[in-house]
């Protein structure tokens, strides 16, 4: 067996979660405090909420852990439970995506922990502790452009698996044939900081193209935005690991605007994307009066380049890997 632990803000977690455990040979359970997908494909164990009630305390544990709160009820029992099903289950490996202080319980109780990689700063104690005792760490990038600045023996021990998405191997749509020059704006849920007034004023400044907005101000979210993906001749998104990854699986031309969030991780994406030529990346949305040739010089890159960084075969990479690290029959 195999417990995956998997974080509850967004939906990149589970979406990498669920490419995962549809290709893994041993079973995987699945401990988050969202509900299972209906096509998930073993156990499921709901975790409570270690956020909200009474005031926290001392969350980061004198700055060695990001979120170990003092006397906190909803953290209590989360790590109650996911102690009793690990004592219970004994499963052969843990995989936290992510979460340091699961990825210690787990290790302390003396089961081997698989942690998900994530680009940008992650040399504070807490990511330090986290990544050392790793066994192995789980990267959805290829190896051609690693993450700058890692202790080496990090790099030693992590799975190459290259950019995965829900929607490898499935059927590209051809473009629309009606002359009209699309461009799909994709935001994600878990938050853009893009108004209304930006997506107004970059729309009036390009009239020679038709928006598709998905998601984000006056963007209504689609559970498959395959269809529209594909439509597009340009992709504007942000920098988060899946939204890259299914541009790079309908192999379109994308325009990356990367979003804060917490150490760095979209602009460390972007930055490893413009360094490797894949996508156009600015660091802020655009002025209106730059958004023609973003555009443009968006349109005229090869989207064919995308295998470079999504093979398409990266779930089942990383599900064997850690089939072969569970031990399961056959694995390699």
């Amino acid at each position: 067996m195999i417990g995956y632990y998997i974080h509850h803000h967004g939906l990149g977690h589970l979406h990498r979660a669920l490419c995962i455990a549809r290709h893994a040979r041993t079973p995987v359970t699945g401990l988050s405090s969202l509900d299972p997908p209906a096509d998930w494909p073993g156990p499921w164990v709901r975790l409570p909420l270690d956020t909200g009630g009474r005031a926290v305390a001392d969350p980061g544990a004198q700055g060695r852990l990001h979120w170990a709160p003092l006397f906190h009820d909803g953290y209590t029992d989360r790590m109650s439970l996911l102690a009793g099903w690990l004592g219970s289950t004994r499963p052969s490996l843990l995989v936290s995506d992510v979460s340091v202080e699961v990825a210690c319980l787990a290790r302390l109780m003396g089961v081997p922990v698989v942690v998900a990689a994530m680009r940008g700063r992650r040399l504070d104690p807490a990511h330090r502790l986290g990544h050392d005792i790793a066994l192995r760490l789980l990267a959805p990038w290829p190896a051609a452009v690693p993450e700058p600045g890692w202790p080496p023996h990090w790099y030693d021990k992590t799975i190459y698996a290259s950019a995965f998405s829900r929607n490898d191997g499935r059927i590209r749509a051809p473009l629309p044939r009606d002359g009209a020059r699309r461009v799909l704006l994709m935001l994600g849920a878990g938050g853009s900081g893009i108004d209304a007034a930006q997506v107004r004023a970059a729309r009036a400044a390009t009239p020679r193209w038709r928006w598709d907005l998905l998601g984000g101000p006056g963007g209504a979210w689609s559970a498959d935005p395959w269809p529209r993906i594909c439509a597009a001749d340009v992709v504007v998104t942000h920098g988060g690991q899946n939204a890259v990854a299914e541009c790079a699986a309908a192999r379109r031309p994308t325009v990356v605007l990367p979003q804060e969030r917490p150490f760095g991780e979209q602009h460390a994406t972007g930055r490893a994307l413009r360094d490797a030529g894949l996508a156009v990346v600015r660091e802020q949305w655009p002025r209106p009066e730059q958004w023609p040739s973003v555009l443009d010089e968006a349109a005229a890159l090869d989207g064919d380049a995308w295998a470079r960084w999504a093979p398409g075969d990266g779930a089942l990479r990383a599900a064997r890997a850690l089939d072969a690290l569970a031990g399961a029959p056959g694995a390699s």
